[in-house]
C-alpha cells in the first residue's frame, strides 16, 4: 500500500466526525484527495501529502487549484518526527511548496486537526 493511501486509512479511523469522500485525480487535475463535509454542513476540501524530509511537492495543477481556492481548501502533510501531522491552509500553497513542512501550520497531531474541522463555516 503507498504512503499516501496508508496515511487516508489513519485520517479516516482519527477524525470519524466527517464524512471524507477520496476523490480520483485522474479525473481533474489538481482537484484535492478529499471532499469533505462536516456536522455544520459544510464542505471543504483536504489535499494529503506523505514526505519522508521537510519538503514538499505539488504539482503545477494542485498550486493552481489552491490559487484560486483559497477557503476551505486545507494541505494535511504526514513526515517523520515529532508533530507529524500537520494542518496548513490552501491558501498557504506557494509557502508551504517554498518552505516545506517547517512552516507554521495551522495545527498539528489529530486532536488539534479534528477540532479545526469540525468547526469549517
Amino acid at each position: 500500500m503507498k504512503p499516501e493511501s496508508k496515511f487516508w486509512l489513519e485520517v479516516k479511523k482519527n477524525i470519524p466526525e466527517i464524512s471524507f469522500t477520496r476523490l480520483e485525480s485522474w479525473a481533474s487535475a489538481g482537484v484535492p484527495d478529499l471532499l469533505c463535509y462536516n456536522e455544520k454542513g459544510k464542505f471543504f476540501t483536504i489535499e494529503l501529502k506523505v514526505t519522508k524530509s521537510k519538503k514538499l511537492v505539488f504539482s503545477p495543477h494542485q498550486i493552481a487549484f489552491h490559487v484560486r481556492h483559497p477557503h476551505n481548501t486545507f494541505v494535511l502533510t504526514k513526515s517523520p518526527g515529532p508533530c507529524a501531522v500537520r494542518l496548513y491552509e490552501g491558501s498557504m500553497i506557494l509557502e508551504l511548496k517554498a518552505r516545506g513542512v517547517v512552516l507554521e501550520p495551522r495545527a498539528t497531531g489529530f486532536e488539534d486537526i479534528k477540532k479545526i474541522l469540525v468547526n469549517v463555516t
